[in-house]
């Protein structure tokens, strides 16, 4: 055949710069034996290029195309229809139409077709576009199918497939349209294999969908399907649609719908035994391409062929075990408020500093639970602190268990195979414990400062590595831990015998306003005070409204009092400019690297506060926590024995005024140490950009540390590695990591099992106490935040980078979060009432509306 057509046999998956992602799966499948498709050809891209170069005007309105945003929805409706008219109306030469002609003749001229297109972009691992492009089906003779031809060519400027596209970043001139022109067969029933529960994600789990006739009305949503799942060769549920609907082929051409025989109605697609055979086909299929795939079927006359397979892009990936035995994870980002994929030298990076092994996924981190959970002396304790810190993680680990057929129970050893057991050592409710253990970090960190600037090339990679060993020994100093835990189990004691003895929910929120020593609550309160230094100077105000370049410090003392506004921010970044949102990936770029992350929260703080609000609010909390210590004191003396509970309650009192703040610093002196590292790794980055062995120093961020070190060693790098890496890491951003995932894919999801709430009522956890009206400001990214006093923050995580918003709002809500979590702390900190865990809450409660925030009980009610 020639350069514009390819038959199945001659096409493989390697090929799909030249037939697209559908014609290169459709030669691969022709390829597995045993496997009925049916016969066809590929026209290829060529034959598309070639088109485009004839087609008047393209150059000049892909041009106008690129320019526009995916939002300016009237533009590209009306552009893109204007290239697929271009494109329709574009003659096909006699040469290429004879090519594409020329195998009818071996296939049969007056057969029908299947005419699909097959972009290049289009069924890949990591991107399936489904349904951006045309298919037309039961084309009959050699004109129709050239005239259909062109439409698949148009059909790469649909308006979605445009829109796709400009939201993702893909250039329109890099991505070229094959078709694929297939024989038609005419089924009895057709429909849906997914080799993996597109539900659950579990891969041991292929799920059937059916229906009467062609695929078509299944695929355009006409009819329901009949669902089936199986497992291990056994069909382990079924659910028969009513079908009222069937397509078929029309004998002019095209397709027509039918009405089904009331009689047939409720009739099964498929027995029991055809899904069983139809699974088993479905497993070679995964074999051969070595991933679950997306199959479409069709059954004729009691035999499956296959018209299509394509990779299941949504599943979230397994963690590698390197092992056939059964295990459970749990998301680490879910527990530190980071559910963003990461690069691979930021997760490289944390698993070096972590305190157990990880196991990364779709650019997650995840921590095997199984042997915790498999160990009854264990399992108590670990299901009560990991529901303690997210109860939709513990709901679902209890589910899994419950099952009883999936974890094996173990001799009684501890998570990491110890003895279970051992309580914290006592500690004495002692400030100076507190202010010792900060001054250690703070010294070891200036160490470190001081150190690293001797080191460069393999030394400064050495020199890294073996400090990551003194940033573990400060953060999981056997001390610290005590404080931690000390300042934990004080709250959960006041929470539990407070509720007890007095009746009052979650008495420790107000107890732990204004504590000492709170390194992130801090932050957010001396961003105040820079806006108190920057308020009465109206050029730099007015300066900051229109600020777009990072270097926008260096221009400040030009201005009447910007001098002085300067050195404000300086200050606050030389304190807190090694944070950023997500945080613990070092790759994400810093406040001090991106300064004018904070410019619209200086601004808003600028607007809605007087001078001063910083110290006023800080002492504000401290009076309303010693107020209510005084209360509670007071109701319990009068209690029988209350003598005796007063004094237990001051003293659980004063450990979490002592201990809870220190929980914070922690994190704040691993972040301070990241940043460090992270400016000497970029200007090593620089070095290996200037001899040439990187592109850019940006590159080093898709390398793992020890990736990192044999390139720095060996002054080479692998470029295609690189570019596979960015690839993967665009594709993960699609992808939402679950709270619990098995080695079979599972994505089990927990609940609250509540039914105390009112109609409509939005279930999470309560973190902060109290009740607060206002308006719900729905916010996904720190920088577009536009808020004012009285606003509700409703978001999908918060970590430390979102405190300076906490100022500004009454009230929050997130999708992920726990008792713990840097979010909680703070709102606790603050006074805000919180509610955190809240599913899909960014969705389901839209920007501007009335909702009621009830902190004490956990949940959210949407006002009219």
């Amino acid at each position: 055949m020639s350069c514009y057509v390819l038959g199945f046999q001659e096409v493989d998956r390697t090929q799909v710069a030249v037939v697209g992602g559908k014609g290169a799966h459709l030669g691969e499948l022709s390829r597995i034996k045993g496997l009925r498709v049916p016969a066809g050809f590929c026209v290829t891209t060529d034959a598309f290029q070639r088109i485009m170069a004839e087609a008047p005007s393209i150059d000049d309105r892909l041009d106008r195309l690129s320019r526009l945003k995916p939002d300016d929805r009237e533009a590209i409706r009306a552009l893109s229809a204007e290239i697929r008219r271009t494109l329709e109306g574009t003659a096909i030469p006699d040469d290429l139409a004879a090519a594409i002609t020329r195998p009818l003749a071996r296939l049969g001229e007056r057969a029908a077709y299947a005419v699909r297109s097959s972009a290049t972009a289009e069924d890949l691992p990591t991107a399936s576009f489904a349904g951006q492009q045309d298919t037309y089906l039961n084309v009959v003779g050699p004109a129709a199918i050239l005239q259909h031809v062109s439409r698949c060519w148009a059909s790469l400027f649909t308006e979605r497939a445009v829109t796709y596209r400009l939201r993702n970043g893909l250039d329109h001139r890099k991505v070229h349209m094959a078709v694929v022109v297939q024989q038609m067969v005419f089924p009895q029933a057709a429909g849906i294999l997914f080799t993996a529960d597109p539900v659950t994600g579990s891969r041991k789990v292929a799920s059937v969908e059916g229906s009467f006739g062609l695929g078509e009305a299944l695929v355009s949503g006409l009819v329901n399907a009949d669902v089936y799942k199986v497992r291990d060769g056994e069909v382990v549920a079924r659910a028969v649609a009513t079908k009222r609907l069937a397509i078929h082929a029309s004998p002019a051409g095209g397709t027509q719908e039918h009405a089904i025989e009331p009689e047939r109605q409720e009739q099964a697609a498929l027995t029991d035994a055809q899904v069983v055979r139809l699974a088993q086909l479905g497993r070679r299929i995964e074999a051969h391409f070595g991933r679950p795939q997306d199959i479409e079927w069709c059954l004729v006359d009691d035999g499956f062929q296959i018209v299509q397979s394509r990779p299941i892009t949504t599943l979230f990936p397994i963690p590698e075990a390197g092992d056939r035995e059964n295990h459970v994870y749990v998301s680490v980002g879910h527990q530190q408020m980071m559910t963003d994929p990461m690069k691979p030298l930021g997760i490289s990076l944390w698993q070096l500093t972590a305190g157990r092994p990880m196991y990364e996924a779709g650019g997650r981190l995840f921590v095997d639970v199984t042997r915790g959970l498999a160990t009854p002396a264990s399992r108590a304790g670990f299901l009560e602190m990991l529901g303690k810190s997210d109860p939709l993680i513990g709901d679902a680990l209890q589910t899994i268990l419950d099952r009883g057929d999936f974890i094996p129970t173990l001799p009684d050893e501890g998570p990491d195979g110890a003895p279970a057991g051992g309580a914290p050592a006592p500690i004495e409710t002692d400030p100076a414990i507190v202010a010792e253990l900060i001054r250690r970090s703070q010294a070891s960190l200036a160490d470190l400062k001081r150190d690293i600037r001797t080191k460069s090339g393999s030394a400064l990679l050495d020199f890294i590595l073996a400090d990551i060993q003194e940033l573990r020994r400060l953060l999981f100093d056997p001390q610290s831990h005590r404080v931690i835990m000390a300042g934990m189990e004080a709250t959960w004691w006041l929470n539990e015998q407070l509720q007890a003895w007095l009746g009052e929910k979650n008495a420790a929120d107000t107890l732990t306003q204004s504590v000492p020593h709170n390194v992130t609550s801090e932050m957010g309160l001396a961003l105040l005070d820079v806006a108190d230094v920057i308020r009465p100077r109206p050029d730099v105000v007015a300066f900051l409204r229109h600020v777009e370049d990072e270097g926008f410090l260096d221009e400040l003392p030009g201005l009447a009092g910007g001098r002085e506004a300067r050195d404000a921010i300086q200050a606050w970044l030389d304190k807190y400019g090694m944070r950023c949102v997500g945080e613990i990936d070092i790759t994400r770029p810093r406040w001090s690297e991106r300064p004018t992350t904070l410019v619209p929260i200086i601004l808003s703080n600028v607007k809605n506060f007087e001078p001063g609000a910083g110290a006023r609010r800080f002492e504000q909390g401290r009076q309303e926590a010693w107020k209510k210590e005084r209360e509670l004191l007071e109701r319990l003396r009068a209690l029988p024995d209350g003598k005796r509970k007063a004094e237990e309650a001051k003293q659980m009192i004063d450990r979490v005024r002592t201990f809870s703040g220190y929980r914070e610093y922690p994190k704040y002196g691993m972040v301070s140490r990241y940043f460090v590292y992270k400016q000497a790794l970029l200007e090593e980055a620089g070095r290996l950009v200037r001899a040439h062995v990187l592109r850019e120093k940006e590159d080093i961020f898709h390398l793992t540390f020890q990736e990192l070190q044999d390139v720095v060693r060996t002054n080479q790098v692998d470029d295609r590695l690189i570019r596979q890496r960015k690839d993967a890491f665009s594709s993960y951003k699609a992808l939402t990591p679950p709270r619990v995932l098995t080695s079979d894919g599972e994505a089990v999801a927990g609940a609250y099992r509540r039914d105390d709430l009112p109609a409509g009522a939005l279930v999470g956890l309560p973190v902060s106490a109290g009740t607060i009206e206002g308006r719900a400001r729905v916010i996904l990214d720190v920088a577009g935040a536009d808020l004012e006093a009285g606003d509700i923050l409703v978001t999908a995580y918060t970590d430390p980078s979102w405190t300076p918003l906490f100022v500004a709002i009454k009230g929050l809500v997130t999708e992920v979060g726990g008792l713990m979590t840097h979010g909680a702390v703070i709102a606790r900190e603050y006074g805000l009432p919180a509610v955190v865990g809240v599913e899909h809450a960014t969705r389901l409660i839209r920007d501007g509306q009335r909702i009621r925030v009830h902190g004490t009980d956990g949940y959210v009610e949407i006002l009219p």
